[in-house]
């Protein structure tokens, strides 16, 4: 169940992670990754086709906060791309943004991480968004991807 069907969360930011598609990780490689992060992360409706990874839900009730994680390629990502290179261009880097810029330019496939807030039955009431910093540093680890904050425009 996706957690916009949940109505004790609510959608908050959406992240990203892009990568090659043939680095596309397993749902295996994906449960390992989420579950070395420990007991505090819940996984359920983990989804593959011919074993590979397709979407999954993680909930972090200790962080008050929960994710949809999906995977996305086609022209979606290559328009999105297009996109984020010319806004790029545009921007000053620093330290190893050149790299990681370098390899979002080759990335056709992403992982598209929708945060949300839990907001009723949680025991915390702050959000917290070092959970899902966790979570994509394991996915970009399995991916050998580049991740990205769309409302920092950061590259992580």
């Amino acid at each position: 169940m996706s957690l916009f069907e949940d109505s004790s969360y609510d959608h908050r930011d959406t992240f990203f992670i892009h990568f090659d598609k043939d680095d596309r990780p397993t749902g295996e490689q994906i449960r390992k990754a989420i579950e070395s992060l420990g007991d505090k992360y819940q996984m359920s409706s983990l989804r593959e086709t011919d074993g590979l990874f397709e979407s999954l839900c993680i909930k972090s009730p200790h962080d008050s906060s929960a994710m949809d994680i999906t995977f996305v390629q086609g022209d979606e990502v290559t328009e999105q791309i297009k996109e984020l290179m010319t806004e790029f261009k545009n921007m000053t880097l620093a330290g190893d943004d050149h790299k990681k810029l370098k390899a979002l330019s080759r990335s056709t496939a992403r992982f598209d991480i929708y945060h949300f807030e839990q907001t009723m039955g949680g025991e915390n009431e702050m959000l917290d968004p070092g959970g899902l910093f966790l979570v994509m540093e394991k996915l970009i680890h399995v991916c050998q991807g580049v991740g990205h904050d769309p409302q920092s425009n950061t590259l992580i």
